[in-house]
């Protein structure tokens, strides 16, 4: 049973082998028969697309193929071993035509022969003609559009031209269907190729050979445009050279309604060691026929009717010939309703500055065929798309443009510093001139180039307005904005976008400055009037930047450190300097923890620092947290120094400031007001004393010593001594009944002690008591016998006036140590026994 079953699966799998060698020796497809006529000088080749392996074949009489070709004369029939050939061949079908030794075959070219399979097929036409008399090809069916090597056409068909001349082949070009191409005037004889796809239905040539005519020149191309359009052509050979020494031409239709306008958006110019590569144009009613102008210079526009333009090469360096190529643009539209219509610009009085009015999207974008340009011309005939102005000049241009919304202006100004004596005291103002604002034209970027030396800095300010620093938090919503990048030697800084109506009130940076304001949207014009952009040079600065920031009391404010979001350089730092109005409290927070990076070589820091005289310093490193949310009650400083991070990590820091009213401590409230309200009874008790005192006795309640300073206290400035040497604050003598007026009280009243008078500080007073100097900044004082705090220095002029009460009677007193104040001893000295009565009163 199972040798019967291996036997019946072995005749099966001979079976199945059979069947497969019959498939191959039977092809199961279509036979193709191709009949060629000797007098048609044809030939047809089928062959493998290049790269593909030969897994289809060709099967002529049960032989296969991988390549077939047919000769004049033959008559083949063919199948394929496949049911879709046109993956694996193509075709080439090349006719002969000898326009020399025999007559030339003029009329329509047709597509010969018949009954081809469906493949992709390349018809090619090698036409042999005299140098004396050229060949025209008019294309009838669709005319061409040439397009750029590499480049596709939509629908798969393209044409390609090359101009034979004894041995050697130029390129005229690639064209598409559905140009303005109409006809080709070639010297001497031409290789036309038609490229179909295997599924095109296209049954005709779409072209004939039309006529002989010697033309004197490579070739002449005809463009015949109608209505509002725009062609790109190029220059034989494009965009390898231009045959040495060459002339060519290009004929342009246009309708008599229309102009039209010539634009060179590609070109290079050859070694030349005799004559000059130049451009011709003969434009019919012009004085000076042809006009003749450089491939640099900008080319004619708004011409009114039909016109010719003539590219003519060199004698080229055999050595180094280099290369001339040539892609262009001709545009045609109406004329527009304002092309009379003139604009004054006056830059007469302006220094360094260049003014460009361009089309929007230029440089990069080129108008389509369907879509209208718009030109802007400095007279009638000289217009382009794009034009340069000058400072020192004064013009006159129009526009040629239906809606001059689509037009934008450039401007760039340079402002340079080469000696700081010359320029430190000067300010400049960084404001869009006049001339410039009143034109119809969207302004949309005005760059300022701050040139500087080593040692010489730029100061940007914004007295009024201020400038705001657009971060995420804080979004710039202004019409316009300025970006501003720091360049120095060693490294590019970009230090931020910012807009007008902000906090930072001035910028110090180093070295050269790139200050550009672009716009965003009409609203330009309007808000420009008030702008505030200044700056000035100034002495070197230490920091890379240095923000000076004066907040509204009312707002929140977001700073960032520059190249947000790329991080600093290495080893830059910058600070900013934060004004804290008085009355105000600030405070400061960081938008997150840590600042996010490893150093490769030395630290990265954050300082904080309040301007205050023995003001704590909080540092942290780049390895430490970052200090939590702190209120700030001075100006103070913040500063960030990068060092050379770690690949892949980067310092950006973004922190925020608000303020708040000052709060008085309620504690001191409630101290101040029992302060004062013992001071009140003690000086009631004191003056009843002294009133009963008076009626019995008149002690002496206290000696003023005129030995010593009564200057009074006033500022830092004024107050010449120190508070050890300085004895305005010394009392003679202090009488018992000024001190212990309460125990002095008699039986019979009489002891009535006298008191100062007070006048209570009614000056400003802060949230909390004033810091205590800072421990470097003391010094021991001597002290008297009876301990007491010294006070802080005054800070403005005492303004309280005193009386002291003395005694009537004659007592006396031993002077004991007076000499001493003269020492520094702040002891309490005794006086001679001496009547005071007049100083009583």
């Amino acid at each position: 049973m199972a040798a019967g079953r291996a036997l019946a699966a072995l005749l099966a799998g001979l079976l199945a082998a059979l069947l497969a060698a019959s498939a191959q020796l039977l092809p199961p497809q279509a036979s193709f028969t191709i009949s060629l006529h000797k007098a048609d000088n044809t030939t047809v080749t089928i062959k493998l697309r290049p790269g593909l392996s030969p897994s289809c074949r060709i099967y002529v009489k049960n032989v296969k193929w991988s390549e077939l070709k047919i000769k004049p004369g033959q008559n083949v029939t063919f199948t394929f071993s496949c049911s879709t050939p046109e993956k694996y061949f193509i075709a080439e079908i090349q006719k002969n035509i000898d326009c020399v030794s025999g007559p030339c075959p003029f009329g329509d070219v047709h597509l010969y022969p018949p009954g081809l399979p469906r493949l992709n097929r390349t018809y090619i036409w090698d036409v042999k003609a005299s140098t004396k008399a050229g060949l025209e090809l008019k294309f009838t069916t669709s005319w061409l559009r040439q397009i750029e090597p590499g480049e596709m056409c939509p629908d798969s068909i393209s044409y390609n031209i090359n101009s034979c001349i004894d041995k050697a082949t130029v390129n005229i070009g690639t064209f598409c269907r559905n140009g303005s191409v109409s006809r080709v005037k070639l010297l001497g004889g031409v290789v036309m190729s038609l490229h179909l796809p295997w599924h095109s239905p296209l049954t005709t040539s779409g072209f004939n050979i039309a006529n002989r005519a010697s033309i004197k020149r490579l070739c002449i191309i005809e463009s015949v445009l109608k209505g509002e359009s725009s062609i790109t052509l190029m220059s034989p050979n494009y965009p390898l050279g231009f045959p040495e020494d060459e002339l060519m031409t290009w004929q342009f239709v246009i309708p008599p309604n229309m102009r039209a306008s010539v634009f060179f958006h590609n070109y290079s110019l050859s070694n030349c060691e005799r004559k000059e590569e130049r451009v011709e144009y003969y434009i019919p009613g012009s004085p000076s026929n042809p006009e003749v102008f450089k491939l640099s210079d900008s080319q004619p526009a708004n011409i009114a009717g039909s016109f010719n333009m003539s590219l003519q090469g060199c004698d080229q360096d055999a050595q180094n010939p280099g290369v001339l190529r040539l892609l262009f643009q001709v545009v045609v539209q109406h004329p527009q309703v304002d092309e009379n219509v003139t604009h004054l610009v006056d830059l007469s009085k302006e220094k360094n500055m260049t003014v460009t009015i361009h089309s929007e999207g230029w440089p990069s974008h080129i108008p389509l065929m369907s879509e209208p340009i718009c030109l802007i011309c400095k007279d009638p005939r000289t217009c382009d798309r794009v034009l340069t102005l000058t400072s020192g000049a004064v013009y006159r241009i129009s526009f040629l443009c239906k809606d001059l919304s689509r037009l934008r202006i450039t401007a760039e100004k340079g402002i340079g510093c080469m000696d700081i004596r010359w320029c430190q005291r000067k300010i400049y103002s960084l404001s869009v001139p006049k001339a410039i604002t009143r034109l119809p034209i969207r302004l949309y970027k005005f760059i300022w180039n701050l040139l500087a030396t080593d040692l010489i800095n730029v100061e940007i300010m914004s007295p009024s307005l201020k400038l705001q620093q657009h971060v995420p938090e804080q979004r710039c919503n202004t019409s316009y904005s300025y970006s501003i990048v720091s360049a120095t030697p060693e490294t590019e800084l970009n230090v931020g976008v910012f807009c007008p109506g902000g906090s930072i009130e001035k910028i110090q940076m180093r070295n050269n400055i790139t200050i550009s304001l672009k716009t965003f949207g009409k609203g330009f014009i309007n808000e420009s009037v008030p702008q505030d952009l200044k700056m000035s040079f100034v002495p070197h600065i230490k920091d890379e930047c240095i923000f000076t920031v004066s907040p509204n009391p009312k707002a929140k404010v977001y700073l960032q450190t520059p190249n947000w979001p790329y991080g600093l350089p290495p080893y830059v730092s910058v600070s900013w300097f934060i004004v804290v109005p008085s009355r105000q409290t600030a405070r400061l927070g960081f938008s997150k923890d840590r600042m996010g990076i490893a150093c490769e070589t030395g630290r990265a820091y954050v300082n904080i620092k309040e301007e205050l005289l023995g003001a704590e310093e909080v540092v942290r490193r780049e390895d430490e947290l970052l200090p939590q949310p702190r209120n700030m009650y001075h100006n103070f400083w913040v500063n960030v120094s990068n060092c050379k991070p770690v690949d892949k990590t980067q310092l950006t820091l973004q922190f925020w400031v608000t303020f708040a009213d000052k709060q008085i401590d309620l504690g001191i409230i409630l101290a101040v007001v029992a302060g004062a309200v013992v001071l009140t009874a003690i000086g009631l008790t004191v003056f009843c004393v002294k009133k009963k005192k008076k009626k019995t006795q008149n002690p002496m309640a206290g000696v003023y010593n005129s030995n010593v300073n009564t200057q009074m206290p006033g500022k830092k400035g004024l107050f010449g001594k120190g508070r050890q040497n300085n004895e305005s604050h010394v009392y003679a003598v202090i009488d018992d009944a000024v001190v212990y007026g309460h125990l002095l009280k008699e039986s019979n009243g009489t002891v009535t002690p006298e008191v100062d008078v007070y006048r209570p500080f009614d000056g400003p007073m802060g949230s909390l008591p004033p810091s205590p100097p800072p421990f470097s900044f003391r010094k021991d004082i001597k002290r008297s016998s009876v301990t007491e705090e010294e006070p802080l220095p005054l800070t403005d002029i005492d303004q309280d006036t005193y009386t002291f009460a003395h005694q009537k009677s004659g007592q006396s007193e031993d002077n004991g140590d007076a000499n001493k104040k003269d020492e520094g001893d702040t002891s309490v000295p005794l006086l001679e026994n001496k009547e005071e009565d007049d100083l009583a009163e």
